[in-house]
């Protein structure tokens, strides 16, 4: 379960997208390790520290190149295990959508589904949404009441295969969300960056005390 990071920035001789490249294939590597630990609590802490070293020392890191020798760790609340949700999707047509990326084009998604088991809690079920394209994928974005105060305001992600941050499925085929890796899309470190936001319908009236909180 070791990200290669040792404490010194990487470097890398070839094209930018070689960092890149080894970028994805870091986030993909940590989220494997996840699935596999047992224990969410322990996974909740690797993942913090596998992001946070991340961004400090990665050439792909969204924290700006002149904040990154100071900066410390990202700024989470504690793990708490009543945010763990287990949940099935209920099936959902609509229309695609198409998300600005800046230079990087555009994503296309579409709905897939919407969850039944997290009403009683969050005060409302979240719609899943499917990656169109090549490849294909889980995008999973939410908004709360911590938004614009303890988190960013444009919400936060849950699952996208694109940045392959996914926690997978139970032993029978249920979607598991744990709002404890809730994550700041990295339009909210750095400008450079456009990030899809989460739509109106997947804004939740209670206050998500898990996962990052604001930059």
């Amino acid at each position: 379960m070791a990200d290669g990071l040792d404490g010194a920035a990487l470097t890398y001789s070839g094209p930018a997208e070689y960092a890149l490249a080894d970028w994805r294939r870091r986030i993909n590597d940590l989220y494997c390790d996840i699935r596999q630990m047992p224990d969410p609590q322990r996974a909740h802490a690797h993942w913090q520290d596998a992001r946070s070293r991340l961004f400090r020392d990665h050439p792909m890191s969204p924290v700006p190149q002149g904040q990154r020798p100071g900066f410390g760790s990202i700024g989470i609340y504690p793990y708490d295990p009543s945010w763990r949700f287990v949940v099935d999707l209920e099936p959902k047509s609509g229309p695609e959508e198409a998300h600005s990326l800046g230079q990087d084009g555009q994503m296309v998604t579409r709905p897939l589904g919407r969850t039944r088991g997290l009403a009683d809690i969050c005060g409302s079920e979240l719609s899943a949404f499917w990656i169109t394209g090549y490849g294909g994928g889980l995008f999973l974005p939410f908004r709360d009441a911590t938004n614009g105060s303890d988190t960013y305001g444009g919400g936060r992600y849950l699952a996208d295969a694109i940045k392959g941050a996914d926690l997978g499925l139970d032993p029978d085929g249920r979607l598991i969300i744990d709002f404890n890796f809730a994550y700041t899309p990295s339009c909210a470190w750095n400008d450079a960056f456009v990030c899809p936001l989460s739509p109106p319908e997947n804004t939740l009236p209670v206050a998500v005390t898990a996962g990052e909180r604001a930059p």
